[in-house]
């Protein structure tokens, strides 16, 4: 591979098996985009890191996605990139909002993807990843999690909210954990009674918990390492205010897979060219709204990059 054009990529499944937060098909998301990324995309085998909650066929290798490997494999990536390189991560399983800690916003919510030890990885998470990328590079997230609109921090909108009242997919398995559930399960690893969620994650996790809860807030308004960069690309399975859909094997009458990967992997199948990341989000709302989906992928990005291909794919010879 010529320095500098590196393909690299991050895949997470976590279906939580045997617990109260049980998904199916986040495992088989994963699994189905490592393929597609190795014979469509010219990543290697060997530039992927899969994480799941469960083996792989074939591996006998685990790497659970705890909240601190998630972020360690994400910073591997992040600190071997070159510009030029094309960075990839998809997350499917459980995303949540916490109540916003940045002033001036009392009743506002911030994003937050949930890993199988609950330790939170936020928004300010992933615009710290962003903004420390070479200029050139491409990072592009693909959450397909509840309320993962906005899952990187002050990035620009493209494809947005088409409501603002909240929408659920009440009739399929949805991918959130609600906020009381997380605090309640934290006080069980704490014996502490409060509700504020930073110190239960501080307490629990110490310097692996978000630095969203580490810092304080006059330290968070003014961190420059959070101010936005223009690597960053969010394709999200939904709006901040809406469910992602997880289909089981019941539903959907074989195997499982979590709505909106299953809509992008329907919209690479029937588009062998060449898609921007624009048209990818679009056609996977319409593949979604078609199958009867209340759920509405959005777009962030900088307006260059929601033109850009899709993980930069090579025009077909």
């Amino acid at each position: 591979m010529e320095k500098g054009k590196q393909r690299r990529a991050v895949l997470v499944g976590c279906n939580y098996p045997n617990t109260n937060s049980e998904l199916h098909g986040c495992i088989n998301d994963v699994v189905a985009m490592k393929e597609v990324l190795i014979k469509r995309f010219k990543f290697e085998s060997s530039g992927i890191e899969l994480l799941t909650d469960a083996t792989e066929p074939g591996s006998s290798l685990v790497i659970m996605p705890t909240g601190a490997n998630i972020k360690a494999a994400l910073k591997r990536m992040v600190d071997g990139a070159e510009a030029g390189d094309v960075l990839f991560f998809h997350y499917s399983g459980h995303g949540t909002r916490i109540p916003s800690m940045k002033p001036g916003r009392p009743f506002r919510q911030d994003e937050a993807i949930v890993p199988t030890d609950f330790n939170l990885i936020t928004d300010l998470d992933f615009r710290q990843l962003v903004n420390r990328l070479p200029k050139g590079t491409s990072f592009t997230i693909l959450s397909d999690s509840c309320h993962s609109g906005g899952l990187i921090d002050k990035e620009k909108e493209q494809i947005g909210p088409s409501s603002s009242s909240i929408i659920e997919n009440n009739d399929k398995n949805c991918k959130t954990i609600p906020f009381q559930s997380i605090i309640e399960h934290l006080s069980s690893l704490t014996s502490i009674n409060t509700s504020d969620i930073g110190t239960h994650l501080l307490e629990f996790f110490g310097g692996d918990a978000s630095i969203r809860f580490q810092l304080p807030l006059h330290e968070l308004e003014s961190f420059e390492s959070l101010k936005p960069h223009d690597e960053g690309i969010l394709l999200s399975g939904c709006q901040a205010n809406e469910t992602s859909a997880d289909m089981n094997p019941v539903e959907g009458g074989g195997k499982a897979y979590g709505a909106f990967s299953d809509a992008v992997q329907r919209v690479l199948k029937e588009n062998s060219g060449a898609l921007s990341n624009r048209e990818v989000v679009m056609m996977a709302r319409k593949v979604l709204e078609e199958t009867g989906f209340r759920q509405h992928p959005c777009l962030y990005c900088n307006d260059d990059n929601a033109e850009a291909k899709f993980l930069w794919q090579w025009p077909t010879q």
